[in-house]
């Protein structure tokens, strides 16, 4: 049966220069809505799930166009607030070869979401409606009012025994200075409500303080997660490892620890042409897998070959249908579909 699985987090515009043009040097730009919950839940709901978003848009023309932009993208928006004037905009710049990407945020803490009050949310009711809800750690990075709202919904889901999803997602620049050390609390708060949690080992190198003398990433991953997954009681912790080529190709291979073991996919090497909210397309893959009962391997092989496909689709959702990924987890590429 398709699961009601939300997402809690912020919409923001998306403006992009066409092609690979700075800011400096365009005049024209394109825009959407997007967010990691926006991501995660529209992939979810192309899987035959039942995705919601949990969030808050102005009451203005530009939370009209938002709120159409979900309904596109098969969101469910039943639980979408409407209050305030604001919406957080980034500005993209696409990277080419050596020179990245590049993201600049405004107006973001003025934002509907990041501004809702302290009775914003029915958290008992919200909770009554689900089996599962995503939380990132950007929205975490907020404000203490959004963090009060996250933790609040955390433990309403898991008192009435739904999945509680943890993408950690740790952006210094939304922490500021000294943001390891302001961030851990909060982030240890979320592990020890979390079922399912993105991470890897850099997050519990950094975000959580751990040490290890093993200096080969999988090594550090494979002695670091473990401790993560037994002192926070998690039953599944995913993610990947992605390897930047100067010929715009990327590396990229997925793993997953359940019950103590690790699986990991492939190393899928293809060529970008637009990586944001390729981390939310695998997140994804795993929510799917563990919600359908997949095989640690299917569901790791699985989460790998969506984050695959959505680096080949312009803007930040996955676009991707289960039967697509299940057919890029076997098939090369080929002649056009007929």
């Amino acid at each position: 049966m398709p699961k009601r699985i939300a997402a809690f987090g912020e919409v923001m515009m998306r403006l992009q220069v066409p092609g690979y043009d700075l800011l400096s040097q365009g005049n024209t730009l394109n825009y959407s809505f997007s967010g990691t919950g926006v991501n995660v839940v529209s992939a979810l709901a192309r899987y035959g799930h039942q995705g919601k978003l949990i969030t808050r848009l102005p009451e203005n023309a530009l939370g009209d166009a938002a709120a159409a932009y979900l309904r596109k993208l098969w969101i469910d928006t039943s639980l979408v607030q409407r209050h305030g004037k604001y919406m957080g905009l980034y500005f993209l710049e696409n990277g080419f070869g050596v020179r990245p990407s590049r993201v600049t945020y405004t107006n973001r803490l003025e934002s509907s979401f990041n501004t809702a009050p302290q009775d914003a949310y029915d958290y008992e009711a919200l909770a009554a409606e689900l089996d599962a809800l995503h939380f990132c750690g950007i929205a975490l990075a907020m404000n203490d009012g959004v963090r009060q709202h996250m933790k609040a919904l955390a433990r309403a889901v898991k008192q009435r025994g739904g999945t509680v999803i943890f993408d950690c997602n740790y952006r210094p620049s939304l922490w500021g200075d000294n943001g390891y050390v302001q961030a851990k609390p909060h982030y240890e708060e979320m592990l020890k409500l979390s079922d399912i949690v993105m991470m890897n080992e850099q997050d519990a190198l950094y975000t959580l303080g751990m040490s290890t003398a093993q200096e080969r990433r999988e090594d550090q991953l494979e002695e670091l997660l473990p401790q993560v997954s037994e002192r926070y009681q998690i039953s599944v912790i995913a993610g990947t490892h992605r390897s930047i080529h100067s010929s715009n190709e990327h590396s990229l291979r997925g793993f997953l620890l359940r019950e103590g073991q690790f699986t990991y996919s492939d190393m899928l090497t293809f060529s970008v042409y637009d990586r944001i909210g390729a981390g939310d397309a695998y997140a994804s893959g795993i929510i799917h897998g563990e919600l359908e009962g997949f095989a640690a391997e299917k569901t790791v092989r699985f989460a790998a070959a969506a984050a695959m496909l959505a680096h080949t689709v312009s803007g930040d959702t996955p676009m991707a249908s289960e039967p697509e990924v299940l057919r890029a987890m076997t098939a090369s590429a080929g002649d056009v579909e007929r």
